[in-house]
């Protein structure tokens, strides 16, 4: 039944792997402080993709002071046909030090079946895994398509609800995949059915109107450093639970992982413990994690003896499934702002804010994607959740309440996504396009 489309796909890998590297040579960080010309070279050259896939109509997506947007799509082929919009993101996560990757982070390296380089995985994948899907049926899906490859995701759709609200008859569809999640593993798929939400926050703490002389001054007025390390410490507790109280907590997790396998995935060191209680997974997804991003602080190579005077860093919270991000932040600016000693002077700014997410995984559309997994492993896919936010999921969810969810994708725990040495499972490149180009057959029924 779908032998057309195991052979259209197998004949597709040397394009489907040109594409990719194609994207992946262009450093399309989107944070503030990059370059924004590759960024939008990067939207045009997805565009071109698109455009030789078989989709019509491809154009920019434009919103004052935002990274532009990619839109193609393909009419429906009959009436009564389902439309699918088909999501992924063209902008990547900083590259970070070189010197800590084993090849160069926008040069992409294939090494024993896996391709290396920044977007690899997170999210250029998810882009080739919907043009090899038009491709496979030479740009005559089943079902009408629609295909948004957002540039923004790595920020946080900061523009995402201007875009929505100039275009969102343009976006409305019956279905909604995300390729932007990722599989239990090398040869075994997954269906995220789980978010959790995010807010973060800067704290910037001051003790004195200039630096003084250490020695001077220092046992009778505090340093800015000391009172920020003080707040700091407050957010967790001797076990490494998160000590912001009033957050959501808990749920059974639907499968698990043993924790000798998160630490090889997560590559931490020998000796260090694992924190919090409960499972993995329910650590993992079904509850809040806190964690110090950043710091703003005399660097250690040019120490000066005095007093500092002022200190500050970002501290960002994961947000478990059912919790709300307005309630959560007020929580954690409350006991930030309780947790600063001495007196000192505290500014507590708010910043970026993504709801949690859970996703009802029955009725056609997932039966249709479960048949499409099975059909390209062999196998049914695990439910599962993620400890990240995609900010573009309760969105579309707000928007287009009647459309279904599915979260895809070809990633898997050793693609060390956001991290040095990102990269890509071939296979699971292709397997995953099997997989959709079945769903979008099982879909038109």
């Amino acid at each position: 039944m779908f032998d057309d489309l195991v052979s259209a796909i197998e004949g597709l890998r040397p394009v489907m792997r040109a594409d990719l590297e194609e994207l992946v040579r262009i450093d399309s960080v989107s944070a503030a402080g990059f370059d924004p010309a590759p960024v939008r070279r990067c939207a045009v050259a997805s565009a071109a993709q698109l455009e030789a896939a078989g989709l019509r109509g491809v154009r920019l997506l434009e919103v004052d002071g935002a990274h532009p947007a990619v839109y193609g799509e393909i009419a429906r082929p009959v009436a009564g046909a389902p439309t699918v919009l088909l999501y992924a993101h063209y902008d990547v996560q900083p590259s970070g030090p070189e010197e800590l990757w084993d090849t160069h982070p926008f040069d992409p390296v294939e090494a024993e079946g896996r391709l290396y380089g920044r977007g690899t995985a997170d999210d250029k994948s998810g882009i080739i895994i919907h043009t090899g899907t038009v491709r496979a049926y030479g740009g005559r899906p089943p079902v009408g398509v629609k295909v948004l490859l957002e540039g923004e995701e790595e920020i946080g759709s900061v523009h995402l609800d201007q875009f929505l609200a100039a275009h969102r008859d343009l976006l409305a569809a019956d279905a909604i995949v995300v390729a932007d999640a990722g599989n239990w593993d090398v040869g075994v798929p997954a269906l995220t059915t789980s978010l959790r939400g995010l807010i973060d926050c800067v704290i910037e703490v001051r003790t004195l109107e200039a630096g003084v002389h250490s020695g001077m001054w220092g046992g009778v007025f505090p340093d800015a450093l000391s009172v920020l390390v003080r707040a700091l410490a407050a957010l967790h507790d001797d076990e490494g639970r998160v000590a912001v109280p009033g957050l959501a907590r808990g749920g059974r997790p639907p499968v698990e992982l043993d924790e000798r396998s998160a630490r090889q995935h997560a590559g931490v060191l020998a000796g260090v413990h694992a924190i919090g209680r409960g499972s993995i997974t329910e650590r993992l997804w079904l509850g809040p994690a806190v964690s110090i991003l950043a710091i703003d602080a005399p660097p250690v190579a040019e120490p000066i003896n005095q007093l500092v005077p002022v200190a500050r860093a970002k501290v960002s919270l994961r947000l478990a499934p059912g919790d709300d991000p307005d309630r959560a932040m007020d929580a954690l600016l409350a006991h930030l702002k309780a947790a600063v000693p001495w007196g000192a002077v505290v500014e507590l700014l708010p910043g970026t804010t993504a709801h949690p997410v859970s996703l009802d995984s029955t009725g056609p559309s997932y039966d249709a994607f479960r048949a499409g997994f099975r059909a390209a492993y062999g196998i049914d896919p695990v439910d599962k959740g993620v400890g990240g936010s995609i900010p573009f999921v309760q969105a579309f969810s707000d928007a287009y309440p009647g459309a279904d969810l599915l979260l895809t994708g070809a990633s898997d725990p050793a693609s060390y996504i956001h991290g040095p040495n990102e990269s890509l499972d071939l296979g699971e490149l292709h397997r995953s396009t099997l997989a959709e180009a079945v769903a979008l057959r099982e879909m038109a029924g």
